[in-house]
This record gives C-alpha cells, sequence and structure tokens, in this order.
C-alpha cells in the first residue's frame, strides 16, 4: 500500500559543464583512442599554427581540431575533398558543448569522392575541347554595358559592384540574381545567363523584370562571381549543364568563384578566369583615367602631325621664293650690259655707235616691259603656289564643318562599308574631338 506520508525522492538535476565533462569521461574510456577516416571539408589554419576543420561522409559530419604540434607533422598540405586517415581522442568541447576529435595524426587515403567527380567531369570535358585556349574571346576594351550574375545576398555583389562603380562608373550593369549554393542553384544561374544572352543580341529584355525595352544597353561581357567557401559550397560550379551555357555565351564570359585557389569547371570553360569576385571586375573595367589620357596623347599627336605638315610646306614656299629671286636684281644686270655695251661701240664706231644705240635703245623699250611681264607672271604663280598651299591645309577642311572619323583602333574611316551598328567611332573636329556611335548598320 501506497504511504502518502513519505516523500518521493527529488530528480538530479545535472550541472552543465559536470555533464559535458560526463559525458567526456564515457566517450574516453568507450572510444579512445580511436582512428577515422572521411572527407576533408572547411580546412583551415589558423594563425596560431592550430588547424580546423570536419570530417564527413555520406551519413555524418564530424568537427576536428589538430594543434599546432601535430600539425607541424603534416608531410601534405590537406585541401578540401581529400580522403584522409586520422587518429586522435574524442572530446567535448565543454564551452560549446560541441563533441570534437582532436586528431593528432593524418595521412592521405585517396580522393573525396566530391572531389572524384570534379576529376572525372574536368577530364571528360576537356577531352571534348571544352577549355581549349582558341575559343578563348578577348574581353572588350570598352564595354557597352556589364552583366553581372550572382546572388542579391553574396559579398561578392557588393565587392563588384564597388569595383565598377570606382573604376567606370559610366559603364552599365545588368544584374541577374541567382543562387549560388544549394541544389537549385545551377539551374537559377543557367536561367540568369539566358536572360543576359538576349541583352547581348538586341539589348532588348524580353521579360520585364530585368529591364525595359527602351533603356537596356547591349551587353558585351558577362561577370559570373561568388565569394569563397568549401568544395560543396562551390559545387554548383561544377555543374556540367551550367558548363554548357558557359560555352554557348555569345560574349565573353569572366569567372571569378572563390579564391585564388579555388577551382571550378566554370572556371576551365569560362573565357577568362579571374582569382576573385574583386578580380574579375577589374578585368572588364580599365579605370576612366587612363581612357582620358589615351584621348589626351590622341589629340596631341594629332596637333603635333598637323604643325609638322604646315611646317613643311612653309619651308617649301619659302625654297620657292629663293629660287625665283629679286626682279630688280636681274633688271639692274641687264642695264649694267646695255651700259658697258654703250661704252665699247663710243670708242671706236661713233658712226655705227648711233646706228646701234638706236637699236638699243628700242631693245631696252621692249626689254622692260618684257621683264615687268615676266615678274607679274612670277608673282601670280606664287600667289596660286601659296593658295593652293593653303587649301591643304587640314584645319581649313575642318573648319568647313568636315570630321575625321576613326574607329576604336585608331583607322581612319573613309567608307559606310567600315562601320556597322553600335560601333563606337572618334570624329575629330577643328577644336577637339566626340566619340559617336553608329546606330544604324551600313547601307
Amino acid at each position: 500500500m501506497f504511504d502518502a506520508s513519505i516523500p518521493e525522492p527529488k530528480a538530479r538535476f545535472w550541472q552543465v559543464g559536470a555533464l559535458c565533462r560526463a559525458i567526456a569521461d564515457a566517450l574516453q574510456a568507450r572510444f579512445n583512442p580511436v582512428q577515422v577516416q572521411g572527407e576533408l571539408t572547411g580546412f583551415s589554419r589558423a594563425a596560431s599554427g592550430h588547424c580546423y576543420f570536419a570530417l564527413k561522409d555520406a551519413n555524418g559530419q564530424l568537427r576536428c581540431a589538430m594543434f599546432k604540434r601535430a600539425a607541424t607533422g603534416l608531410d601534405f598540405s590537406p585541401r578540401d575533398g581529400e580522403l584522409v586517415e586520422v587518429s586522435g581522442r574524442l572530446g567535448v568541447y565543454e564551452p560549446r558543448g560541441d563533441l570534437q576529435l582532436i586528431v593528432e595524426g593524418m595521412s592521405r587515403a585517396g580522393l573525396g569522392n566530391l572531389f572524384e567527380q570534379f576529376l572525372q567531369l574536368k577530364a571528360k570535358l576537356e577531352a571534348l575541347g571544352w577549355f581549349d585556349a582558341a575559343r578563348k574571346r578577348p574581353l572588350p576594351a570598352m564595354p557597352l554595358a556589364i552583366g553581372l550574375v550572382t546572388s542579391l545576398g553574396a559579398a561578392a555583389l557588393h565587392d563588384v559592384v564597388t569595383t565598377l562603380q570606382r573604376r567606370v562608373p559610366h559603364i552599365p550593369v545588368i544584374l541577374a540574381p541567382a543562387s549560388v549554393q544549394g541544389a537549385n542553384a545551377p539551374a537559377e544561374l543557367i536561367s540568369a545567363l539566358s536572360k543576359l544572352y538576349l541583352l547581348t543580341q538586341s539589348g532588348q529584355a524580353l521579360e520585364p523584370d530585368l529591364a525595359s525595352r527602351s533603356q537596356t544597353p547591349v551587353v558585351d561581357v558577362i561577370l559570373l562571381v561568388r565569394g569563397g567557401g568549401a568544395i560543396e559550397d562551390l559545387w554548383a560550379f561544377n555543374d556540367e549543364a551550367l558548363a554548357q551555357a558557359l560555352r554557348q555565351s555569345p560574349v565573353p564570359v569572366v569567372c571569378g568563384v572563390g579564391h585564388e585557389t579555388d577551382f571550378t569547371i566554370a572556371d576551365f570553360v569560362a573565357d577568362v578566369r579571374a582569382p576573385t569576385p574583386t578580380a574579375a571586375a577589374e578585368l572588364v573595367a580599365q579605370p576612366q583615367e587612363a581612357w582620358l589620357n589615351a584621348l589626351a596623347y590622341q589629340q596631341q599627336r594629332l596637333m603635333d602631325a598637323l604643325q609638322r605638315v604646315l611646317e613643311r610646306h612653309d619651308q617649301r614656299l619659302d625654297h620657292a621664293a629663293q629660287r625665283l629671286g629679286r626682279p630688280s636684281n636681274r633688271l639692274a644686270l641687264q642695264q649694267l650690259r646695255l651700259a658697258q655695251t654703250a661704252h665699247h661701240m663710243q670708242s671706236g664706231w661713233r658712226q655705227a655707235m648711233a646706228v646701234r644705240h638706236q637699236h638699243l635703245d628700242h631693245v631696252a623699250a621692249r626689254l622692260l616691259p618684257a621683264l615687268q611681264r615676266g615678274v607679274q607672271s612670277q608673282h601670280q604663280r606664287l600667289a596660286q603656289a601659296a593658295m593652293r598651299l593653303g587649301l591643304l591645309d587640314p584645319h581649313l577642311v575642318l573648319e568647313r564643318g568636315y570630321a575625321w572619323l576613326q574607329d576604336a583602333q585608331g583607322q581612319a574611316i573613309g567608307s559606310v562599308q567600315q562601320t556597322h551598328a553600335g560601333q563606337v567611332l572618334r570624329a575629330t573636329l577643328v577644336d577637339g574631338t566626340v566619340e559617336l556611335t553608329v546606330s544604324h548598320p551600313a547601307a
């Protein structure tokens, strides 16, 4: 019979720290020392020299720590995706109550499953020629618009936008957001790229959530970016369907995924691989100051060339004037010769001298007008030469409203057949230069 007067025993409540120590003691007695095989993930080495990572397989994951004393004995550099064998002791990290394995030794056991899949797909696509250098396209020196594919919540978005705004604030950036991690990420990345591909062909977005038909410029380069992470975090960029979408891009693609040591299939398929998202933005964004300096340099070269042309023509005019000589000197010479002839005639042949004198007077009367006509003719020729020389001055042509057209490579444009829609041209006017964009194809 139950006696209600007997007090029930009170339940025992553990202190949290005491319970953690009890669990640690139980693990020590039951398991340690322990040897574990698994795939490395999230490996990092702290400034103190300690290493932190996790071991995983298809059914579980275990946090691990390897202190500096043990880490200095490693004969290889561990990296995510490697299959390793470790020995150590199980314990409980009491400040957080986490189960962890204190690793005292580690050796390679082979490649992890994800890394094996990566290598297999890489070998397959490389054999198909998807990574060939011959299919890589150069980046445009001055993009009309930059397409950007990344997550709205990614730090990479801020890094890229900040870099582009600082270096090329005049170039529009068209964002096509997509997940960059998880099972749905590959499909979303492919969809985002497809939307940007429409803008590379006509500058017209077929979906209103991207841009309006009247405002969207033609995209001529695309950035695909994401920050760093473990191999499973970057796995969306090792998708074969995404690689196929990148291979079909109508414009160059720059892939900036992860850190400098991270490589994905997307890196190999893209036209250019950047070590970080920020570096990807810098590759397509030549600083505005560099272009302004180049423009000033070309303007100075043009002015120097025009000055040299004018100096050459001035010199030719000087030489022509020197060859023409002074008409008064020639007239004085003729008069001197006439005087000498008259003197000789006076010495012996006075009677004949009168006849000769009459004849010479007649000759002088005819010679002076002839010389005057010759001088006038030479003046007219000189004036005509100066007029033709002036007409050759390029500034006069520019002052009449004409312009000198060049393409982005500095080649002169003399025919509409040398132009195409969307082409950027440089027009040199009498007081400077302007940039023009061809709006209609050559007719």
